[in-house]
């Protein structure tokens, strides 16, 4: 692993499902000595405690109305990232298929948003040596004043493949029907009014339909060099 940096370094990564933002940052976070937070594992957190606590998740003035509730905590080792819900890792359950299909509905709920903006503001600014950060919106509304911001993306058919690939057992489905849930998945979090997905007006755009993992992650790595060349 490389030295932790003298100067901070924040680094947003956003992108939509599929295009490679949980392996491309955790191993950016471990070259470059940075800490790790998976914000989507977040917003997923919000949404297993909404469903196991019986909160009908389609209803925004409910959801709304107990946010504030769970206590929600990550850890940033990009080794070994958790993540917690009053006590209790739930890094397991939250990858489930009934909080995949209800995780938009939550996250689109303002009050929802600024309670974990403002959870993963304090994470980036208590980080010592710098983080990367994941996610849909880091580059424009959580963190815009990141110091390197990456857009991850790739073709619907690269990323309807590497989903499907992902799940097993029951929750594998066929890749028609997975890129039609990735499709609905996107038009949600685009179209939300609340930090809807986007790339930064300063982010770089990296395609990663036709690239490793190890050729995004050398690109990722080069950009925060370079930015680190530059602070000196």
């Amino acid at each position: 692993m490389a030295a932790t940096p003298v100067t901070p370094v924040i680094v947003a990564i956003d992108g939509p499902s599929g295009t490679g933002k949980s392996s491309t940052s955790k191993a950016v976070a471990e070259r470059a000595g940075l800490g790790y937070l998976d914000t989507g594992a977040q917003y997923r957190a919000m949404t297993w405690w909404m469903l196991s606590n019986g909160i009908d998740v389609q209803d925004p003035a409910a959801v709304a109305a107990a946010a504030a509730k769970p206590v929600i905590a990550s850890g940033t080792d990009p080794g070994a990232p958790t993540i917690t819900v009053d006590g209790t890792d739930v890094s397991v359950p939250i990858r489930g298929q009934a909080v995949t299909s209800a995780v938009s509905a939550v996250s689109a709920v303002p009050e929802v948003r600024a309670l974990i903006t403002e959870l993963q503001r304090t994470i980036a600014a208590e980080a010592p040596g710098g983080i990367v950060v994941e996610g849909r919106d880091i580059g424009t509304t959580v963190l815009p004043g990141a110091d390197v911001k990456v857009f991850l993306t790739a073709s619907p058919e690269v990323r309807a493949a590497r989903r499907s690939a992902e799940l097993t057992g029951q929750e594998a489905a066929g890749l028609a029907a997975t890129r039609e849930a990735l499709a609905r998945r996107d038009a949600a979090d685009s179209g939300r009014k609340a930090s809807p997905l986007a790339k930064a007006e300063d982010a770089v755009e990296v395609d990663t339909s036709d690239l490793t993992l190890p050729q995004v992650i050398e690109c990722v790595v080069t950009l925060i060099e370079d930015h680190t060349r530059r602070a000196r």
